[in-house]
């Protein structure tokens, strides 16, 4: 029997609208591509991103393309060859590694031949308000060792001190999502390092960055929109200290896994995120922890109810897919 692929559109709802300088959220939008082989299934899935040019029925489309190559053995190397990075990539990426470990009865990570993955302290995401609203968020996660926020250009130290307010004791990471310039940068870094923040992602535009070459920051800037694969690397060089690296962008795990080296070898920390979905496309990116300085795999937190063999999160921490049979790997 050939192999069968098969794919989904899937809408999920939040569990609260959540803003970013983008745009306001309501639904996670997210495709699902499936691979059977006789008894066995592999699953992945993907999250389309408008601002890469994404849709989801191009998406659908893309993988839905593939499916006479998965009848006739597609395996990740010809895959990572042939087909572009992206959301489309990683879904099929992601149902190729859950296919080979169901196979084969051993999990992802030794196929991968990565360090055995443990629980990883996540980051919890507050979106953007007003001051007073940020503040109250912040309160309500008080607890959490690390919380992410969004910014756009506007009250930057009003809402981080809010923050800062509501939550005394947390690690704090930013994240304006290409929304400030670098006049905003230099203006608001002093006073967010006194506030404790310890990472700015993507500050300025990916195609308008050069001038973080001139800019002594003191604070780490990592590259988010501007560092999708390994070809990414060399023109990030002086300009970001840490590289996010997100399953959607690099088109799958099986590139991830190549960036993270390539990222470690060039000196670059690494933070491991994720676009707006369910536990099973945190799932492949849950394995990634042991090369982060910073994990930010909350998406599922923000569904108003997740997969009903999600991942599991406790403490602040998210525990990587376990073995046998379940969610994916």
């Amino acid at each position: 029997m050939r192999r069968r692929l098969t794919v989904r559109r899937e809408s999920w709802p939040l569990a609260r609208p959540f803003a970013i300088s983008r745009g306001v959220k309501t639904e996670a939008e997210v495709v699902v591509a499936e691979i059977r082989d006789a008894d066995t299934l592999g699953r992945g899935e993907c999250v389309p991103y408008p601002r890469y040019g994404e849709s989801w029925e191009d998406v659908v489309a893309a993988i839905s393309a593939q499916a006479i190559a998965v009848a006739d053995g597609l395996d990740r190397e010809t895959l990572c060859r042939e087909m572009a990075p992206g959301a489309a990539r990683n879904a099929l990426d992601a149902a190729l590694w859950d296919l080979e470990a169901a196979s084969t009865c051993r999990s992802v990570w030794q196929i991968a031949g990565i360090p055995k993955p443990g629980p990883s302290l996540t980051a919890v995401t507050i979106s953007i308000g007003t001051p007073e609203d940020m503040g109250r968020s912040a309160e309500e996660r008080a607890g959490a060792p690390l919380i992410k926020v969004k910014l756009d250009d506007r009250q930057v130290i009003e809402r981080m001190t809010a923050v800062r307010r509501g939550a005394p004791e947390a690690r704090l990471i930013i994240d304006p999502n290409e929304a400030w310039d670098l006049d905003i940068l230099r203006g608001v870094t002093p006073e967010l390092a006194e506030l404790g923040v310890e990472m700015i992602e993507q500050p300025l535009p990916a195609h308008a960055d050069d001038g973080l070459t001139a800019f002594d920051s003191p604070i780490t800037l990592c590259a988010d929109e501007a560092c999708h694969t390994v070809t990414d690397l060399p023109g990030l060089t002086g300009k970001y200290g840490m590289v996010n690296i997100k399953l959607d962008k690099t088109g799958g795990l099986t590139e991830a896994i190549d960036l993270a080296r390539a990222a470690e070898a060039a000196g670059f920390k690494i933070m491991v995120g994720c676009m707006v979905g369910t536990s099973l496309a945190m799932a492949p990116a849950a394995l990634l922890g042991s090369f982060a300085e910073f994990v930010d795999l909350d998406g599922p937190l923000l569904l108003e109810q997740d997969r009903s063999e999600g991942l599991r999160f406790d403490n602040g921490r998210v525990h990587p897919p376990g073995p046998g049979p379940g969610l994916w790997g």
